[in-house]
């Protein structure tokens, strides 16, 4: 799941200025799960800013809404009836959903209550830990499961580093290291030779630094002539 955190209540008022009507907008999917952008977290924001901002002499009209997915337009479209009367869209969403906004409404300003973070797990109640960074090229059928590029601070693709110790991140004294899971699980799994093969340098060019990454389904997608 995308993982997300609320920004700080001043930073948000500091987008607001000059606002005096403004629709806060959160979505039912991640960000719900997470407790950053669901009803609850829309509720709570939008009270806290008609608060804070009255007490500055500013107040803002704040109203609430939520919608199922921001990333798809199909969900944001009954939005648009009442966008005029509306200086901005506070989007509770991740960085997608902002975006998506952004894009469908291309006439209203968006802006971002949330700080996008990672793909992770919930390892327990309201802890959740970074899993996936979304690099285009999985070796997990290679890493016992573990994800070596996310989990491993140094990214490594043929064990560990010096540095690490009785299972525990040089770099964090917390976390444990990666490579160690990783030669347990393949231990459990009785496939520890596998470790034993020298893996090629990562082909980063899949992975988010290689730019702008789409993917075309022809399977799937309605042709131009269709959409016409």
């Amino acid at each position: 799941m995308i993982v997300a955190e609320q920004k700080p209540l001043d930073e948000i008022k500091s987008m607001l200025k000059g606002c005096k009507k403004v629709l806060a907008v959160g979505c039912g999917t991640c960000v719900t799960v997470c407790f950053a952008g669901g009803k609850q977290e829309v509720g709570i924001l939008s009270a806290s800013l008609r608060m804070s901002t009255d007490l500055d002499g500013e107040a803002i009209s704040i109203d609430e809404t939520i919608v199922q997915r921001q990333c798809e337009e199909e969900y944001n479209a009954p939005l648009e009836a009442d966008l005029e009367q509306y200086d901005a869209i506070l989007s509770l969403g991740c960085g997608v959903g902002v975006q998506s906004l952004a894009q469908q409404f291309p006439g209203k300003r968006i802006l971002p209550a949330l700080n996008t973070k990672f793909m992770g797990y919930p390892s327990e109640q309201g802890v959740w830990e970074e899993r996936c960074q979304g690099c285009g090229n999985c070796v997990l059928h290679l890493t016992g499961g573990i994800c070596p590029v996310s989990r491993c601070p140094k990214s490594l693709f043929n064990g560990p580093c010096g540095g690490s110790q009785s299972g525990i991140c040089e770099v964090d004294q917390e976390t444990e290291c990666a490579w160690h899971l990783i030669c347990e699980n393949q231990i459990r799994l009785g496939l520890f030779e596998e470790m034993m093969k020298i893996q090629p340098a990562k082909d980063w060019s899949s992975a988010r630094d290689g730019g702008h990454r789409k993917i075309v389904r022809e399977d799937v997608r309605i042709p131009d002539v269709e959409k016409a």
